[in-house]
């Protein structure tokens, strides 16, 4: 089949790739100069489905609100906030429930560990370095915390995660680098889950597709999706001011699949479907690691995150990145100094002096989420158009196994994993 992706982040270009290995003939269309470009650009690079729960929890609306008057609050609200993001948080509160909690939590774990699975196996096969480590661990500052954490560490439990609750010397042992002065009682080890560099994995498996014929085109911008038996995609090209350069132009395919995170309702809405996706913000700091003789521990060897300000601190290889929050409404080029300030603070908290501080980069991303959690992967309802939507925070670690779930039911299998409640039904409901 003739198929189009549109959008180039991790979760179009997995989608690229696996319909590419199927032997169809893709095309996908982005509008930003390469892949990887906005939300897949610079996030924690975390992949640990024991992690991958649902915003919308028992007991979340309390927390945010708590949350709201912190100086270091993981989440907050910010200007503007319009009517569609009331509704969000409408929908949201509903999905906080136990029950609504359990099933969208077992839904996401799901899809969690096939994606970790199909990503090693695409590692393995096409012998991608994507500046990878193992190991995961979640620090806990004081015993508050590990009261608090009692609730998550029960999940891992239940879901048959391998962890362990270690002691701070323990931690120490595996994390050498920690810092000596930051108060740490306790910690959750995950010895199989990983870190990686998500954006220079989406830049290897795009030559990967390439190879197998799938085709990109940069700086198109799609103003719209025709659906039928054979759906079109009008598209024009970019230059670099954004502004647009030439006629439209209509293009036939067999099908459509729309994997544009936050750019895929305006596309949508004239068919009739109107997701409620929300940007909810997060914003990361990167930074060389300093090389100090005879100190090669200085920094982290993979990943770990501070339990009490919801913050991530990760190696990519010589580089180590700082990722966190969680920003309902503002604008995407409008980073919070607060923000900021909480992702140093956790850096020099656990690793002072690591990094070259001189040449940092900071960035913000907006993630594409729905309010109970899980994504939306499959037919959309109008004639030739399907879903990859909707991953949050989690598109790194629910992207390859997303992609390899939405190329089998294009192609009429089953997936090989159980995808009840990943489709439009839910949100429906």
């Amino acid at each position: 089949m003739r198929i189009a992706v549109i959008g180039a982040g991790i979760v179009g270009v997995t989608t690229a790739y696996e319909l590419a290995v199927d032997g169809h003939q893709v095309t996908v269309f982005e509008r930003r100069s390469s892949v990887a470009e906005e939300t897949s650009f610079a996030n924690a690079g975390i992949v640990a489905p024991g992690y991958v729960t649902p915003w919308a929890a028992p007991g979340m609306p309390t927390k945010v609100l708590m949350h709201l008057l912190s100086t270091h609050a993981p989440v907050r609200l910010s200007q503007p906030l319009g009517p569609s993001h009331w509704r969000w948080m409408w929908r949201w509160w509903r999905a906080c429930s136990a029950a609504r909690f359990q099933a969208n939590r077992g839904r996401m774990h799901r899809l969690a560990r096939y994606s970790q699975a199909r990503l090693r196996a695409l590692a393995h096969d096409l012998r991608l370095d994507y500046e990878q480590a193992q190991g995961y661990m979640v620090l806990l500052r004081s015993p508050k915390d590990l009261k608090l954490a009692r609730g998550s560490i029960r999940m891992l439990a239940e879901l048959g995660v391998n962890f362990h609750l270690i002691d701070a010397a323990k931690a120490r042992a595996i994390e050498p680098g920690l810092g000596a002065d930051s108060p740490l009682h306790a910690a959750v080890h995950l010895p199989d889950d990983e870190v990686g560099n998500c954006r220079q994995f989406a830049h290897l498996l795009r030559g990967e597709a390439q190879r197998l014929s799938a085709a990109f085109q940069f700086q198109r911008d799609v103003q719209r999706i025709v659906p039928g038996p054979r759906p079109q995609v009008v598209h024009r090209a970019l230059q670099a001011t954004g502004d647009t350069a030439e006629p439209a132009r209509t293009d036939e395919f067999d099908a459509v699949i729309v994997c544009a995170a936050m750019g895929a309702a305006p596309l949508l809405s004239p068919l009739g479907l109107r997701l409620p996706l929300a940007a909810v913000h997060g914003c990361s700091i990167t930074a060389p690691l300093r090389i100090v003789e005879g100190y090669p521990d200085i920094g982290p060897r993979s990943g770990v995150m501070d339990e009490a300000y919801k913050v991530a601190i990760s190696r990519l290889g010589a580089r180590v990145r700082v990722a966190g929050g969680a920003e309902l409404g503002g604008r995407l080029d409008r980073t919070s100094e607060s923000a900021l300030a909480t992702l140093y603070k956790v850096l020099d908290d656990w690793y002072p002096g690591c990094a070259q501080m001189a040449q940092v980069q900071q960035w913000k991303g907006a993630r594409p989420m729905l309010p109970d959690g899980p994504p939306v992967l499959g037919a959309s309802g109008a004639p030739g158009v399907w879903l990859n939507l909707g991953h949050g925070s989690s598109g790194w670690a629910l992207g390859c196994g997303s992609a390899r779930v939405l190329a089998d039911l294009v192609a009429g299998k089953a997936p090989a994993i159980d995808v009840e409640g990943l489709d439009l039904g839910r949100l429906r409901g």
